[in-house]
């Protein structure tokens, strides 16, 4: 075969080999620009806010008025989607699962993203590494409440009420074994050296009525739950779990101003987060529309106005997240908290 003719059975490979070095070098180069392009049209459509538990409840509520702050500066809607049950995991596990592009987020709060796979072995996902952790949203303390025919009324009474009684005599209640409120309640046994019995309860509201009528003697619940009854008389709070005052409840002290409550510092928390794998730029973005929610003066005021405290807009959640995990792990041993 001549040169020429050696040449011309060559050109047709040489064009594919071009042409295939080509496709590679623009994919490579889209894929290189690709998340600047998505950061700058992020977000293009409704966002979905997940939320563990059903309307109406805490969680919720601080969802739906996070939600319309996060609206005004992302330039999208931000829908609520209410995935209830098991204690707030199948919306948890509905996050993690989901694309990785910052549509689908989650208001996580304390026991889907720290408890849950402590005590249930069901439990698919890692609330530490599952989730891109966006910031801390805000908290809120419990409060350590007595029925009204108890005659407790403050913290002190409540410890001669129960160390002058053997150990077993009383109980308290909470929405459930190995939730925030059953732990704190735990936490309160241990600081004080007391046996108070825990009752889980499938929910608060039953509860409230069983703490109203005088059936349980003691309970445990989050302020905004509490509140209702106790500025009605119906039953008594004996003192917060955090150990600075509540700017919504001024009149109930911290457990820890009195001697022997001295390590009671607990509360419920809520996080936003994102599927593991989120682009840094929706991260940035992210962070910075929820930084201004933070600092926003009528936001603040209407988290207080639910019962919770907003957060330091500089928190790092996933260090504030290992800590939590760390006190929660050591009551759940404490508790002697099986994992089923």
């Amino acid at each position: 075969m001549n040169v020429i003719a050696r040449r011309r059975r060559c050109r047709p490979y040489i064009a594919h080999a071009l042409r295939n070095t080509l496709a590679c070098l623009c994919a490579a180069a889209a894929l290189a620009a690709s998340p600047i392009a998505f950061a700058a049209e992020y977000p293009a459509r409704t966002l979905s806010l997940v939320v563990g538990y059903p309307a109406g409840g805490s969680v919720d509520l601080t969802a739906r008025l996070l939600g319309e702050e996060l609206a005004k500066r992302l330039g999208q809607s931000v829908v609520v989607e209410n995935l209830g049950g098991a204690g707030g995991t199948i919306g948890a596990q509905r996050v993690a699962r989901a694309a990785p592009d910052g549509y689908t987020l989650l208001l996580g709060a304390t026991n889907e993203m720290v408890i849950a796979r402590m005590i249930n072995t069901s439990v698919q996902y890692d609330g530490a590494t599952d989730f891109t952790p966006v910031g801390l949203v805000a908290s809120q303390p419990m409060v350590l409440a007595a029925s009204a025919k108890s005659g407790v009324k403050t913290a002190a009474d409540y410890l001669r009420k129960v160390k002058s009684a053997a150990p077993g005599t009383y109980n308290f209640g909470s929405s459930g074994v190995g939730t925030a409120l059953h732990l704190a309640g735990e936490m309160i046994n241990q600081s004080t050296h007391t046996e108070v019995g825990h009752v889980p309860y499938r929910g608060v509201s039953p509860m409230v009525t069983d703490l109203m009528s005088g059936q349980l003697d003691f309970g445990i619940l989050v302020l905004s739950s509490a509140l209702p009854q106790v500025r009605a008389g119906k039953i008594a709070a004996v003192g917060l779990t955090e150990t600075r005052p509540s700017a919504t409840a001024p009149e109930i002290a911290p457990l820890a101003a009195t001697p022997g409550f001295e390590s009671v510092d607990v509360n419920v928390w809520f996080g936003l987060y994102g599927p593991a794998g989120l682009p840094q730029p929706v991260v940035a973005k992210l962070r910075a529309a929820l930084k201004d929610t933070l600092q926003s003066g009528s936001f603040q005021a209407r988290m207080r106005d639910a019962g919770a405290e907003v957060a330091q807009a500089d928190v790092d959640l996933a260090a504030y997240q290992a800590a939590e995990t760390t006190k929660y792990g050591a009551l759940v041993k404490a508790a002697h908290i099986e994992a089923q």
